[in-house]
């Protein structure tokens, strides 16, 4: 028997989302280690902010290396799976709903040493103008000489490859249950048209039952050049950047001007 769920956000794929998280970075303290790095740039007593947290594996990570921590997230059962998973690994997070554009109401400019835009999230901000209006709230946050640490898909890439269905050539385990994932790929004719990505997740029982939660979100893509030169009109200057235009995902940090 196959029972199918789908929405469109990330609320369905919030019970679910540990299966789209890479085994290395599925515990906390190990995602929270894969940015070694740029923690190393905090100060003593640091207050972060995960603007994109999901689940909460990196806030939760953080919080246990004792930095000040808060999440957010424009989905409310992100913002709960992370309040769950924080109180269940004993870990003080302050987690709140909010989109980008919504930040400044909830805190004041240049509350935050560091601003984690992590987990491919930035292609959800509508158009380049909801870009920079995210980034433009991000950087009001960071105290002066803080910094934004932002991953991303490498779009120049997905545009290459045109629309397309990727179904993973293995079976994912999580909490004894296997599932295979699915991404399905439209992709517009133009950079700067809504493009779509539909998620799903088929879990797959002992009894043979198939569950599946898939997702259809939109995105709107942007090249790296486009990326840097918002950031510094938004008033941050970058300092690290892992990109390159045959990796599949880069990593940048820039730090407030």
């Amino acid at each position: 028997m196959t029972e199918v769920v789908v929405v469109t956000g990330y609320d369905a794929l919030a019970e679910v989302y540990e299966w789209l998280i890479s085994d290395a970075k599925l515990a906390p303290a190990e995602f929270a280690a894969s940015f070694d790095d740029v923690l190393s740039l905090l100060p003593s007593n640091a207050h972060v902010l995960d603007c994109s947290c999901g689940t909460g594996q990196l806030a939760v990570g953080l919080a246990h290396r004792g930095i000040q921590v808060v999440a957010t997230d424009a989905s409310d059962a992100m913002v709960r799976r992370t309040a769950e998973l924080a109180e269940e690994l004993g870990a003080t997070v302050r987690a709140v709903r909010a989109d980008w554009e919504e930040l400044p109401d909830h805190f004041e400019d240049a509350t935050f040493d560091m601003v984690f835009c992590v987990g491919n999230s930035l292609h959800h901000a509508v158009g380049a103008r909801g870009r920079v209006a995210a980034l433009e709230s991000m950087s009001r946050l960071l105290r002066r000489g803080g910094h934004l640490v932002l991953t991303s898909r490498t779009w120049e890439l997905v545009r290459a490859k045109g629309s397309r269905l990727d179904i993973s050539d293995r079976l994912v385990r999580r909490n004894g249950r296997d599932a295979v994932v699915v991404y399905r790929w439209e992709i517009a004719p133009r950079w700067e048209e809504e493009h779509r990505i539909e998620i799903a997740v088929a879990q797959v029982d002992a009894a043979g039952s198939v569950l599946v939660r898939s997702e259809l979100l939109s995105c709107w893509p942007y090249r790296y050049d486009e990326l840097e030169v918002e950031l510094h009109r938004v008033g941050l200057r970058r300092e690290m950047s892992t990109f390159n235009p045959e990796a599949e995902n880069y990593l940048v940090v820039a730090s407030k001007l």
